[in-house]
C-alpha cells in the first residue's frame, strides 16, 4: 500500500500549515482512500525552534564547563514565576555542554515527551545543580549529521516563529500515512494521483506536474524498439507504447541526493544507486514504472515479444523462472536474449551496477491483463506490476523518462543523449455516451447539470454537452488517459456521488415485498444452530484446511472415502494444504486447543461446508476475456466437487465445574446422540441404530437416522483418537449432513402431539431378549404396538447375570400412557397385553417374572 509523505505530497498540491497525518487520512477517506496505518517518523514528540535568551557558563567540580540557559520556545514557554525553575520572563531552563552558541542564537529544542533516534526519550531532569527542561540538539542527536562539535545554530534569515515544529526546516521526515487503494484507482499509486484526490476532497490547489511542454520529439537515431506480439490477450497487444532515452557519462560513485533518499525511505523503498533511485522516485511521484539498463551491456535493439515454452530467466531477485508462452518479455540481440519480464521485473544480465556509466531508460505502457497474469503466475508482485495491472497513464511515459534524464544530468554529471526513441503512441480512451439523468436514477442525487459537468471536468474528463441545463440530455464524455476504469455511464455516476459526498445521498428505505422470507434450508440451518447453543454447545469457526495426519489420527482406513480430498495449489501453510472432508477434521483440533489452554468445560459445535471430490473430472480453465462455450462450462461444472453442509460437535470432560454440594457431570456418548437427535427432530423423525465407523468407539457409536435414512453419526470417540488429539478419554462427538437431512425432510411442520391434562398410567416391563437386540429396536416395537396413547418409553435397567441364560439380556422399560380421558385398569391392561404380544412376535422376547 502507498506510503504518503506530506512533504512530498506538498510538491503537487497546496497543504495547510500544521496538517497532520490523521487529518490527511480524514480528508482522503472522504473520496474513498482509506487509511491503513499511520507510521511515525524517526523523531516523535515536540521538536521546535527556540531562541537562547541567556547563557550562564559555570565550571563544575570535575573541570567541565556547563551552560545554564533560558530559552524562549514560544507557546511551550513556562509563564513567569512558574515551571521547573521559575524565571522572571517566559522561557524554559536548559542545561547544555556545547559552546558553539551565544545568547540571541536560534536553536533546535527537543522538549520533554520527544523521542530521538535510538529511542532516546527527553524528560525534565536535575543535573549540575539545575533542572534541564528540554535539550538543545546537535545534528548527530537528530540523526541528520555525523558531526558532533556542537548544537545546531539556525540561520536567523530562515527561522520561522518561535515554537514552530523544526521537522520541515531540518528535512526530518514526520509521520507518513499508509492508504488502501482499490483496484479501480491505480492512478493513486503515485503522489500525483493522491494529490489530485486531496484536491477533490478539500478544494486545495492542485498542479499537475505531468503536464510538461517542450518534450523532445522522437529522432531517427533513437534506440531501436520493435514489438513482435504473436499471442495478444483478448485482442490487445501486450505493449502499445515504448519510450527510450539515453544518458551517458553518469558518475557511478555519486550518491542520490539526501532529499531523494529520505523520500524513498519514507515510501518503504531502499536507496540503491542514483540511476535506480531516480527510476523508483519518478515512479512513486508520477505513477509510471521505469527501468534502467546498462547501455554498454545491451546487444542491439529491444524486441518486446512473448516467451517460448522452454525459456528461462534469472530475475533481479536471483531466482530462475520457467517462462510461460503468455509472458511478455523484454529482449535484445534480435530477440534471442531475455532481459526481463515486461512490466514485472528485470533480469540480471543488464542491471545497473557500480560500474555503469551509460544508462538506457525505458518508460513503456503494457496491457494490464497480460501483466497481471504474469505477476500472478510467477508469484512476483512488484511495484511495477502493481501499477501496470491496475492501469498506468500512457500520457505520462515521456514526461517520466525526461524526469529521470534530468535527475541523472543534474546529480550524476551525465549528459543527455539526443537519441529519443518512441515506439507507438498514446491512445485516447473510448468516449462514453452519458445520459445526465443517470445521476438521479442511480444515485438519487438531484444536481444541476452544470455541477455534474464541473465534477466530470475536475476529474480530468472532456465533456461535450448537448442541451445546456437539460437533465435529460445525453453528453459525450471523454475519460482522461489515467482513468481506464471509466467505461460506462454508471462509472461517471459513481464519480459524481463520490465527490459530492455519499452522505448527501438521501436514505430511502425500500418497501419489503410480501410473500418472501427465509427458505426452508435457511430456516433449518438457523434452527439447529440455535438449538445447539440453547442446550449448552458453543459455536466456533475453524479454517477448512487440514493435513494427511488428521485422517490418520482419526483412524480412517486406507479405502475410506473421506481420505479423498483436494490439495490447494497455493495454500496459506504448506503443511495444511488439503480441504477438509469432515467438520470433525478441524473441530477436534479446536477442542484440543481449548483443553490445552485450560478451558474447563469444552463443548464446541460448527456449521459449514465440507468438500467431497469423489467423482469429479479435471477441466482446463478457459481464458479470460470472452464467455466460455457450453462444453467448457459443462467441464467446469464437472470439476466442481460436492460441498455438502454439515453440523458437528465435540465435547470433552466435565459438563459443569465442581460446585459446593454438587458433583460435576461428565459428557458421555448419550449426550452426543441426544444433541444429534435434537438437530434431526427439528424437521424429521429421528431414530438411532448401532454403527461402527471411525473416529467413534466401535461399541459406543450410533448412526443417526432421519425418516429411516442415515444422515450422520454420534457417540464416544475411540481411545486412540482421543490420545492422538490430546483430549480427555471418553470425549464425545457427532456430525450430521444437513443437506441430506433437508432432502429427507418434507418441508412441512412436524405434527405436534396434543397436550392432555388427564392423569397418566404407568407400567413397567422387563423383557428377556437376545444380546444382539438393540434398545432402539425394542423401543420401536413398543411404540408401534400401541399406535395411540404412549407418552414416554424409558429404559431404566439392563441386566445380564446368573438369572439370565447365556446369549440373553434383560431390558427393563418404564412406559407412560396418557389419553384424552383417564385410562381405567382394563384399558391399561389391554395396552400392556399388546406390547407383550408385539415383543414376543417380532423380537421373540419373554416377559421376565
Amino acid at each position: 500500500m502507498p506510503l504518503i509523505s506530506m512533504d512530498w505530497l506538498g510538491t503537487h498540491v497546496e497543504l495547510p500549515d500544521g496538517l497532520t497525518a490523521a487529518q490527511l487520512a480524514a480528508d482522503l477517506v472522504k473520496v474513498g482512500l482509506e487509511e491503513e496505518e499511520i507510521h511515525s517518523g524517526p523523531i516523535t514528540g515536540p521538536l521546535v525552534v527556540g531562541k537562547v535568551l541567556t547563557r550562564e557558563a559555570k565550571e563544575q567540580s570535575n573541570g567541565k564547563v556547563i551552560n545554564y540557559c533560558r530559552v524562549d520556545v514560544g507557546q511551550y514557554n513556562d509563564k513567569p514565576g512558574t515551571g521547573k525553575e521559575p524565571s522572571a520572563f517566559p522561557s524554559r531552563g536548559i542545561i547544555c555542554g556545547a559552546h558553539n552558541f551565544e545568547a540571541g542564537d536560534f536553536v533546535v529544542v527537543a522538549l520533554p515527551g520527544a523521542i530521538l533516534p535510538g529511542g532516546f526519550a527527553i524528560a525534565a531532569r536535575k543535573t549540575y545543580g539545575h533542572i534541564s527542561d528540554g535539550m538543545m540538539c546537535s545534528g548527530r542527536e537528530l540523526g541528520i549529521s555525523e558531526e558532533a562539535d556542537g548544537i545546531i545554530v539556525l540561520d536567523p534569515e530562515t527561522v520561522p516563529e518561535l515554537g514552530t515544529p523544526a521537522f520541515k526546516l531540518l528535512g526530518i521526515p514526520e509521520e507518513t500515512l499508509e492508504i488502501n487503494i482499490t483496484p479501480d484507482r491505480g492512478y493513486c499509486f503515485s503522489m500525483r494521483g493522491v494529490a489530485r484526490e486531496y484536491h477533490h476532497s478539500t478544494g486545495a490547489k492542485f498542479t499537475d506536474r505531468a503536464l510538461v511542454e517542450g518534450l523532445p520529439k522522437a529522432t531517427a537515431d533513437g534506440f531501436p524498439v520493435s514489438v513482435d506480439d504473436n499471442a495478444p490477450i483478448h485482442g490487445k497487444p501486450g505493449c502499445d507504447l515504448f519510450v527510450t532515452r539515453i544518458v551517458r557519462g553518469v558518475d557511478p560513485n555519486v550518491a542520490s541526493p539526501k532529499w531523494m533518499r529520505d523520500r524513498l525511505t519514507q515510501s518503504g523503498m531502499r536507496p540503491i544507486s542514483l540511476a535506480v533511485d531516480a527510476t523508483n522516485y519518478v515512479m512513486l511521484d508520477l505513477g509510471q514504472p521505469l527501468h534502467a539498463y546498462d547501455l554498454d551491456q545491451m546487444r542491439g535493439g529491444i524486441v518486446v515479444r512473448r516467451a517460448t515454452e522452454s525459456e528461462k530467466l534469472v530475475t533481479l531477485d536471483d531466482v530462475e523462472r520457467n517462462l510461460h508462452p503468455e509472458d511478455l518479455l523484454i529482449t535484445d540481440d534480435g530477440g534471442a536474449r531475455v532481459l526481463g519480464l515486461a512490466g514485472v521485473m528485470g533480469g540480471a544480465s543488464t542491471e545497473i551496477t557500480d560500474a555503469t556509466v551509460n544508462v538506457l531508460i525505458e518508460a513503456a505502457h503494457f496491457d494490464p491483463v497480460s501483466i497481471a497474469r504474469t505477476a500472478h503466475r510467477h508469484r512476483l508482485p512488484s511495484e511495477a506490476s502493481k501499477r501496470f495491472e491496475r492501469g498506468v497513464d500512457p500520457a505520462v511515459a515521456e514526461v517520466a523518462a525526461q524526469r529521470v534524464v534530468d535527475i541523472l544530468v543534474e546529480y550524476g554529471g551525465g549528459q543527455a543523449g539526443e537519441e529519443v526513441g518512441i515506439f507507438g503512441e498514446v491512445h485516447e480512451l473510448p468516449a462514453v455516451e452519458f445520459p445526465v439523468s443517470e445521476v438521479a436514477r442511480l444515485a438519487g442525487l438531484d444536481l444541476e447539470a452544470t455541477r455534474i459537468q464541473a465534477i466530470l471536468e475536475d476529474i480530468g474528463c472532456s465533456v461535450e454537452t448537448h442541451g445546456d441545463g437539460d437533465k435529460n440530455a445525453v453528453w459525450t464524455v471523454q475519460p482522461p488517459t489515467w482513468r481506464p476504469d471509466l467505461v460506462a455511464p454508471a462509472h461517471f455516476v459513481e464519480e459524481v456521488a463520490r465527490l459530492v459526498g455519499y452522505d448527501e445521498i438521501p436514505s430511502i428505505v425500500p418497501s419489503s415485498p410480501a410473500g418472501h422470507g427465509l427458505t426452508f434450508v435457511q430456516r433449518q440451518r438457523r434452527d439447529f444452530s440455535r438449538t445447539l447453543a440453547e442446550i449448552g454447545w458453543v459455536q466456533v469457526i475453524t479454517y477448512p484446511f487440514v493435513c494427511k495426519k488428521t485422517f490418520d489420527a482419526q483412524g480412517f482406513g486406507a479405502e475410506d472415502i473421506r481420505r479423498t480430498t483436494i490439495r490447494l495449489v497455493n495454500p496459506l501453510q504448506d503443511d495444511v494444504a488439503l480441504l477438509r472432508t469432515s467438520l470433525l477434521d478441524t473441530l477436534m483440533a479446536s477442542a484440543s486447543m481449548n483443553v490445552k489452554r485450560g478451558n474447563p468445560c469444552v463443548a464446541l459445535y460448527e456449521t459449514g461446508h465440507v468438500v467431497r471430490p469423489s467423482g469429479i473430472v479435471s477441466s482446463d480453465i478457459p481464458p479470460a476475456g470472452a464467455r466460455p462455450d457450453e462444453d467448457a462450462i459443462t467441464g467446469l461444472k464437472g470439476a466442481i466437487p460436492d460441498q455438502p453442509y454439515h453440523v458437528a460437535g465435540v465435547a470433552c470432560g466435565a459438563v459443569t465445574q465442581t460446585q459446593a454440594g454438587i458433583e460435576p457431570l461428565s459428557w458421555d456418548w448419550r449426550d452426543a446422540i441426544q444433541a444429534a437427535k435434537q438437530v434431526v427432530e427439528l424437521t424429521a423423525v429421528a431414530s438411532v441404530q448401532a454403527a461402527d465407523i471411525a473416529p467413534w468407539h466401535p461399541g459406543r457409536c450410533a448412526a443417526i437416522l432421519a425418516n429411516g435414512k442415515v444422515v450422520g453419526y454420534a457417540g464416544e470417540l475411540a481411545p486412540a483418537v482421543c490420545r492422538a488429539f490430546e483430549i480427555p478419554a471418553r470425549s464425545v462427538a457427532f456430525e450430521i449432513d444437513t443437506d441430506k437431512l433437508a432432502e429427507l425432510s418434507t418441508g412441512t411442520p412436524m405434527a405436534v402431539q396434543p397436550v392432555y391434562t388427564t392423569p397418566p398410567a404407568k407400567e413397567d416391563f422387563a423383557f428377556i431378549v437376545d444380546e444382539k437386540v438393540t434398545v432402539h429396536e425394542a423401543e420401536v416395537v413398543i411404540r408401534q404396538a400401541v399406535k395411540h396413547g404412549i407418552e414416554e418409553v424409558r429404559l431404566f435397567d439392563v441386566y445380564t447375570g446368573d438369572q439370565i441364560e447365556d446369549g440373553k439380556k434383560s431390558l427393563a422399560f418404564a412406559v407412560r400412557f396418557r389419553d384424552d380421558h383417564t385410562l381405567n385398569a382394563g384399558e391399561t391392561a389391554a395396552l400392556r397385553k399388546k406390547i407383550v404380544k408385539a415383543m414376543a412376535k417380532r423380537l421373540k422376547a419373554e416377559l421376565r417374572a
